[in-house]
């Protein structure tokens, strides 16, 4: 049996085991997006998971976490909002943009940068090092901005049927990161830009929520 049900009296969690890559399917996820525990964070459990809208998201000690939200926060490429600022910063070339020439360094400073409201980081050491095989594997990607010579700013993700998975970004000057997201989404090979879980930036920047379902269409269509 791939995976087991646990319960409580509010709950019921499939736990993993570490012979089977497959998942329970995402509509059976708690309210909260949680769907299972357990398991390991191989390269095949990873696809696995990121090929039906499923993804790690836990604390360094505790066990894996899979999460599939039932609304999901994505940003269509066409209903990206660039401010008139934005406009002008990416119009003076402010930041050079490439894709995957430091993809370590991208997740290593998502991973230690310190952000506002946040303690700690959930990027552990063993998910670092999962990414950066996935990474060598071209399952994941890191897009980067650059101002004098110097790492402004970067996210990294996983691609699945054209749709970039963001899974982190950071920015070490103003702006570089959106500078990045822009990027992304003016590339025709990206249909979706997957952003997981809402927040007021998301949202500000053109980000809504989708219905699980339709995700997961968009996700398996061609």
């Amino acid at each position: 049996m791939a995976f087991q049900a646990t319960t409580n009296l509010h709950s019921l969690v499939f736990k993993l085991n570490k012979t089977d890559i497959n998942f329970p399917h995402p509509s059976l996820a708690e309210p909260d997006g949680l769907l299972a525990i357990g398991g390991d964070l191989t390269t095949e459990r990873l696809v696995s998971a990121y090929e039906n809208g499923i993804f790690p998201w836990y604390s360094e000690g505790d066990p894996v976490c899979w999460f599939s939200p039932h609304r999901r926060c994505v940003i269509f490429p066409k209903e990206i909002f660039i401010s008139h600022s934005m406009k002008k910063i990416i119009s003076q070339n402010s930041f050079s943009i490439t894709t995957n020439t430091c993809f370590e360094d991208v997740i290593e400073n998502c991973r230690s940068i310190k952000r506002k409201l946040e303690h700690g980081t959930w990027i552990t050491n063993d998910m670092k090092e999962a990414y950066i095989e996935l990474h060598h594997l071209g399952v994941a990607h890191s897009v980067e901005a650059w101002q004098d010579g110097k790492l402004a700013g970067g996210m990294y993700g996983v691609v699945i049927n054209n749709i970039f998975c963001g899974e982190s970004m950071f920015s070490k000057i103003s702006n570089a990161s959106k500078a990045v997201m822009i990027w992304i989404c003016s590339q025709r090979k990206y249909k979706l830009l997957d952003c997981q879980l809402a927040n007021p930036h998301l949202l500000s920047m053109g980000a809504r929520l989708i219905e699980q379902k339709d995700f997961l269409k968009m996700l398996k269509s061609k």
